[in-house]
């Protein structure tokens, strides 16, 4: 007990005799520790003097003043930042998982056809002014939230419900892109909009039954056209290519009676102009080619005399065959 004692008297005595080193120690440890800042390679370093601007530090160890002399505040301005609207990432894992709540006061939105829809989108911004950012705009972050809503609801309540549920979605978010940029530009916030996604937008619950048959018999009709114009493709362009091949051998066909009558007739002219000349010898010519064209197709030939009556009825000769020549020429 006694040694206890003895050692807490002399750790008393070495304090009292040593007590400007321990003050000086002390303080050196708080001026350090107050004073020595690191900066991350996405950041600046913004440091208020006695509340006000007075430099911007870039990434690496810096030193400001210490006990409470200075402050500074670390802004990521190489970090690509997002807000979500209508819903909240817990854990983006390689299986996301979303945390539950209601979120519908900024989700639920009122279209220009007056029908109600669930708008889920994600802004996407990087701060490139971290003055501006701390000190034109109070409290940036939910500045910049309220501004996404508004804008938001702007695009969305000069659209009807059906443009943006299905072809509408892109322009909606391009739309509500350059709108909120104008925004950030004219409250001077330092913010960068990178992109405006449109996450899911589906009609309110006690409705979306409807709306899903709606959109099915949208696409069912899409496909209905589509494959009528599949259909139309195909017959329109076959059909109009045998017209043109009818026409073409109709007109072939003309060509070919005309120049074949031209030249029957060019032929009976000349004929006639030689028939003109010597009646009686073009008569024998044309009487012979006749009997020349004729006599071939009779088969089996009988020549006799004239005067020979008495052997005509013994005759087996082919009379229908005959006629048959005959009728041809």
């Amino acid at each position: 007990m006694s040694n206890q004692t003895d050692n807490i008297q002399y750790y008393a005595y070495w304090l009292r005799k040593n007590i400007k080193i321990v003050l000086l120690v002390i303080a050196g440890l708080i001026v350090i520790f107050t004073s020595v800042r690191t900066v991350g390679t996405e950041q600046e370093g913004v440091v208020l003097q006695l509340g006000k601007y007075n430099r911007t530090l870039q990434p690496g160890l810096n030193f400001i003043l210490p006990l409470g002399i200075e402050k500074m505040h670390k802004i990521p301005v190489q970090r690509q930042l997002k807000q979500e609207f209508g819903f909240r990432t817990e854990s983006p894992d390689t299986r996301t998982r979303y945390r539950e709540g209601d979120f519908s006061e900024e989700s639920l939105m009122l279209t220009g056809d007056l029908n109600l829809g669930n708008v889920e989108w994600v802004v996407q911004y990087r701060i490139v002014d971290s003055y501006k950012y701390l000190f034109r705009v109070r409290n940036a972050e939910w500045a910049l939230h309220d501004m996404s809503e508004a804008a938001m609801r702007k695009v969305v309540g000069d659209r009807t419900v059906n443009e943006v549920l299905t072809v509408g979605r892109q322009e909606v978010a391009l739309t509500v892109e350059e709108l909120l940029q104008e925004m950030c530009d004219e409250y001077e916030n330092g913010i960068r909009i990178d992109q405006v996604v449109l996450q899911d937008v589906n009609p309110p619950e006690p409705v979306k039954p409807s709306f899903n048959a709606v959109n099915q018999a949208l696409q069912q009709k899409e496909t209905l056209i589509n494959q009528a114009e599949s259909e139309y493709n195909k017959v329109i362009p076959r059909a109009r290519g045998e017209a043109v091949e009818t026409i073409e051998l109709a007109q072939a066909y003309r060509i070919d009676r005309v120049n074949r009558s031209k030249g029957e007739a060019e032929r009976f002219n000349q004929v006639y102009a030689e028939y003109i000349k010597a009646p009686q010898v073009t008569k024998k010519r044309l009487y012979l080619e006749t009997l020349e064209r004729i006599l071939p197709k009779l088969g089996n030939k009988v020549i006799m005399d004239e005067h020979g009556t008495n052997v005509l009825p013994l005759l087996n000769l082919d009379q229908g065959k005959l006629k048959d020549v005959l009728n041809e020429n």
